[in-house]
């Protein structure tokens, strides 16, 4: 495993729609896609990431990984076990909002106010190509979405309305932490 050089904001992969995971690719016995898994996960958890999607490490395809278990940047998130997602397709997102800070490890040291969907249903493939369904809601629902965004061209800069409300990490700590509390 290795660890991935991230994209930084400015990288035209990271505006790019990813392309779909061709499934029979993904199941061979010695497909390079389940290395990249691995070494997305490895990379992830080097940077402290929740979450990282392939855009992110430069490779133009609908793959997800995220988890939250003793998560420096996130100490006080709930649990969210190591999942690994091929060709997401979020339904169902509810139209009850909730604000949060997000951080990005492609914009490393902002943290911007973004509204998201409470909870949604994502469909797609595990890293075996077999079918998966999820309901998420709260912050697990907010990283689903943070990520399924990069596989469209998306970072959440794009989706604040307010950017008064951006920040580096520094002054979020001092300013702005204490009133985190909603996600």
């Amino acid at each position: 495993m290795a660890i991935l050089e991230i994209a930084r904001l400015g990288n035209p992969v990271l505006r790019q729609q990813a392309l779909p995971v061709d499934l029979d690719e993904l199941t061979r016995p010695d497909s390079e896609l389940q290395n990249l898994i691995d070494d997305m996960i490895e990379t992830m958890h080097d940077a402290d990431g929740a979450g990282l999607a392939a855009p992110q490490v430069s490779r133009s395809l609908q793959i997800v990984v995220y988890e939250c278990e003793g998560n420096k940047r996130y100490p006080d998130r709930p649990s969210i076990p190591l999942t690994v997602l091929v060709n997401p397709r979020l339904t169902d997102l509810s139209e009850e909002k909730i604000m949060g800070w997000e951080g990005c490890l492609s914009l490393d040291d902002f943290r911007g106010r973004v509204a998201r969907s409470r909870s949604l249903r994502l469909d797609g493939f595990d890293r075996q190509g077999l079918p998966i369904g999820i309901n998420a809601e709260g912050f697990e629902a907010v990283v689903i979405q943070h990520e399924t965004d990069h596989l469209i061209g998306k970072v959440f800069l794009d989706r604040m309305t307010d950017l008064t409300q951006l920040a580096y990490q520094k002054e979020f700590e001092t300013y702005w932490m204490p009133d985190d509390a909603e996600a």
